[in-house]
């Protein structure tokens, strides 16, 4: 017996880390070590690959197997390790030559008949494999769509352990007659995993080999806008938010349409871009959601997490290494909180840091994970337990206490934050009876994406793409505006209406209504507009 040796991919949060898989076999009592900090669904590939190599005809033999996976300080999980560990220990035992599938790495999972199962990760772990140097990748049939989206990748899609060994030189035994059916679609359990230093940018990929896939919508036509009676206000900052990448709360009574207006911003978004949508297809495949065949995301993620949902189901974590939450898997789309004060305050508080800096980092005892969480956010929210304090308030049955209580889960810096807030009141009849001229999502979603165009021309050359996402320091430099035109906004700052993060989100939106109306730059009336929309419709400053 000889050492064997073969290679694979961990992945934390995005970043990936190739792993040198060391097979011994020695003398001595039957055992089966698997060492180098495997979490528990690694460690039971122990039992996998052995009855997956006993029935490719390559039994195991009864000594002391010790199997390393190094770095041994690197935490690894998940169950995409079984190929390279049955490889290295075909090599030992000589089954396979001493020089093959030393310049392949391999990722799946076994099952106990010898078939390959696919994996989660995929794409960020080839990734990995290619800038690390090893082009040769080998992945399970179900994966290869998601591993040739990897420019430069030479993939090997592999349905059984048999196919793997013919590939690197070996002879396969008999198989069972049922290993040649065709592999289910099967994702594993959420493991945490680990990935390389990965720059998603720097892919070139072919979308027009790619069928485009939503993330976090059902199936079929995406709801259209003209389905919204009336809500003229809601319906400009639907647009307004749409346009710029901002942050939107919808607030009234029950049955006005928020969760409607809000469930048709999807289709006024643009596709994304090359970048976005590797980097949402990998967070996705990480996260274990992702349809191996669908290819690139190129439809904007809209994901709609329950009032129940905890902190670490909204910004990522877990036991072991952190997975990514809904916060995540919203990335270059929408995160919409229906019935937002019904969360938890401290899940709302969570969401503050991701939507200023754009991506999360979660730090756990062994190991941490950073997670690209650039989202639109939408809350709609009632403005009472009642849900009647609109308006004047008559129908309200809700003491004060209460209603202070209810809206006070919305934190004063988590709003600071949200740039168009807006009642959305009851329809009218008049509003029904017009309902046949409401303009169609197409349309809409022409003017904001000639809109984004005029954003992007303007903010060339620099990391941003949305006005959403500019910095107050640039607001407060290039795109400084006259003081005449700023006059209303400044007023509010100095009155302490406004804070200064305030001031420069009103700005961004200004710009958002400059752009929609085919202006270079915002005016007078576009920043009163914004910091009205801002103010639910108080204009007094």
């Amino acid at each position: 017996m000889a050492l064997g040796r073969a290679l694979s991919v961990a992945i934390v949060g995005m970043t990936g880390h190739l792993v040198d898989v060391e097979a011994d076999i020695a003398l001595g009592l039957p055992a089966f070590t698997l060492v180098g900090l495997p979490d528990a669904s690694l460690t039971e590939s122990r039992d996998r690959v052995r009855a997956a190599c006993s029935n490719s005809g390559h039994p195991l033999p009864q000594r002391r197997i010790t199997v390393n996976l190094s770095p041994a300080a690197l935490p690894k999980a998940g169950s995409g390790f079984d190929l390279a560990i049955a490889v290295a220990l075909l090599r030992a035992q000589s089954v396979l030559e001493a020089s093959a599938a030393r310049t392949y790495v391999h990722i799946g999972e076994l099952g106990l008949n010898g078939r390959v199962r696919p994996v989660r990760g995929v794409l960020p772990a080839t990734l990995a494999a290619v800038r690390s140097g090893f082009p040769d990748v080998v992945v399970p049939v179900a994966n290869e769509a998601e591993a040739r989206l990897v420019p430069g990748a030479r993939v090997h899609p592999m349905s059984t352990l048999a196919d793997l060994i013919r590939l690197h030189g070996g002879i396969a035994g008999e198989l069972p007659p049922e290993i040649h059916q065709p592999a289910l679609l099967h994702v594993a359990p959420r493991r945490e995993s680990r990935a390389p230093e990965a720059h998603p940018g720097d892919l070139l990929v072919r979308p027009g080999d790619l069928t485009p896939a939503r993330a976090g919508l059902p199936a079929g036509p995406e709801p259209d806008l003209s389905d919204v009676i009336g809500q003229k206000q809601a319906r400009t900052a639907l647009e307004l938010a749409a346009a710029g990448g901002h942050h939107l709360l919808l607030m009234g009574p029950p049955g006005t349409g928020k969760t409607l207006l809000a469930s048709r911003l999807p289709g006024l978004l643009p596709d994304l871009d090359d970048e976005a949508a590797v980097e949402v297809t990998a967070v996705h495949s990480v996260a274990g959601t992702l349809v191996p065949a669908s290819g690139l995301i190129r439809r904007p993620p809209f994901q709609s997490p329950h009032h129940t949902a905890t902190i670490v189901s909204m910004v990522g974590g877990g036991s072991g290494l952190p997975h990514p939450g809904a916060a995540s898997l919203a990335h270059r789309g929408i995160l919409f909180l229906d019935e937002a004060g019904e969360f938890h305050s401290q899940v709302l508080d969570a969401l503050r840091q991701p939507l200023e800096h754009g991506d999360l980092v979660i730090h756990r005892a062994n190991g941490s994970a950073r997670f690209p969480a650039r989202f639109l956010l939408v809350l709609a929210s009632n403005p009472c337990p009642c849900g009647q304090a609109s308006g004047k308030g008559l129908n309200c049955v809700c003491a004060p206490i209460a209603r202070r209580r209810y809206l006070s889960r919305l934190s004063g810096p988590l709003l600071d934050r949200v740039d168009l807030q807006v009642d959305v009141l009851p329809v009218s009849r008049t509003d029904m009876a017009e309902s046949d001229r409401a303009e169609t999502s197409a349309t809409v979603a022409q003017r904001v994406r000639a809109a984004r165009a005029i954003a992007r021309d303007r903010l060339a050359g620099t990391p941003w793409t949305c006005n959403g996402e500019i910095p107050g320091s640039y607001l407060r430099g290039p795109l400084r505006l006259p003081p005449d035109v700023t006059q209303d906004v400044d007023r509010a700052l100095d009155t302490g209406k406004l804070s200064i993060r305030g001031h420069d989100r009103v700005l961004k939106v200004a710009y958002s209504v400059g752009d929609l109306a085919g202006r270079e730059r915002p005016d007078r009336d576009d920043v009163s507009l914004a910091l009205m929309l801002r103010r639910r419709g108080q204009v007094s400053v």
